[in-house]
């Protein structure tokens, strides 16, 4: 029960990640680099507290994996937070959901994974599912949802590509991991933010530093921790389904506390989308055989 509630509250914590960057008048690049600089010192003073030691061993095996996987990080944070400049919570959420489909699109080549007949039913919904949520902006000249659902579609991408480089780490702790990967990617984006934009001017935006602390403390840090505590003990299935709590999450705010307009067309859309995903990872034969087992 213990793990149930710490991945789910994890969700939670994730789900709220799109109404905490409204808040912070930073550039995107500025705001993944203090977030994985604050989430990756938050998890390193968990490690002191609780007598735990870093496996450099572990990162000098898989160090290129690790640079790999990184970059793919700082590229999924980057395009997610400016997603949002351009559409809202939802939209960007569920265009940063269209990531899963293309794991499974690039699996054959890349994992060596053969496509069932199931998934090829999943991408081809789920295409259908993003063109509606795109219905909107196209319907709309001048709206920049389209451009917003776009990015956040490469922010997608970044993520699709950390899930598959990830997957070739065979050995480890995943919070090592993640200490390592939000370390490098707070190195990754250090030049651009003091060589392209000049450095921080966080003095003029005072009222934003509670929510860049929130961020990289509570979305960042304590999110991968209760991520990671609860995974270890739940199983693939349960992960699955819980997973769709964050994109759940991100609507509610989207639409009951930010006041954020979607279409009618847009819903059918986002629920074709997360359907489809959620179908693609799920599998119902392993589900009928735990029935019958009584699990």
């Amino acid at each position: 029960m213990k793990a149930l509630i710490q991945f789910i509250a994890s969700m939670v914590i994730f789900g709220t990640i799109g109404l905490i960057i409204k808040q912070i008048n930073l550039t995107s690049v500025e705001i993944a680099m203090l977030s994985s600089f604050i989430g990756c010192t938050f998890l390193l003073l968990f490690y002191i507290i609780r007598n735990k030691k870093l496996n450099f061993k572990f990162l000098k095996y898989y160090k290129w994996l690790i640079i790999i996987s990184s970059f793919a990080l700082a590229g999924n944070w980057v395009f997610l937070f400016q997603s949002y400049q351009y559409t809202s919570i939802a939209n960007a959420t569920l265009g940063y959901y269209f990531g899963p489909i293309i794991v499974l699109l690039l699996s054959p080549f890349i994992l060596k994974e053969a496509l069932s007949k199931k998934s090829v039913l999943c991408i081809i919904a789920s295409l259908i599912g993003l063109i509606f949520i795109l219905s909107n902006g196209f319907l709309q000249p001048g709206s920049n949802d389209v451009l917003g659902i776009l990015i956040s579609m490469l922010a997608g991408s970044c993520y699709a590509c950390l899930m598959l480089t990830n997957k070739f780490v065979k050995q480890g702790s995943r919070m090592d991991l993640t200490i390592f990967q939000l370390a490098i990617t707070a190195l990754i984006l250090l030049p651009f933010v003091f060589g392209v934009d000049g450095g921080f001017e966080i003095h003029t935006q005072i009222a934003a530093i509670p929510f860049i602390l929130f961020l990289g403390i509570v979305n960042t840090g304590i999110g991968f921790w209760l991520f990671f505590s609860g995974m270890e003990k739940l199983n693939g299935q349960n992960i699955a389904l819980l997973s769709y709590i964050d994109p759940l999450v991100a609507i509610f705010i989207s639409s009951l506390i930010l006041r954020e307009q979607f279409t009618a067309l847009q819903i059918i859309g986002g629920i074709i989308l997360i359907a489809s995903t959620f179908l693609s990872e799920f599998s119902f034969n392993k589900l009928k055989i735990r029935r019958k087992q009584g699990f």
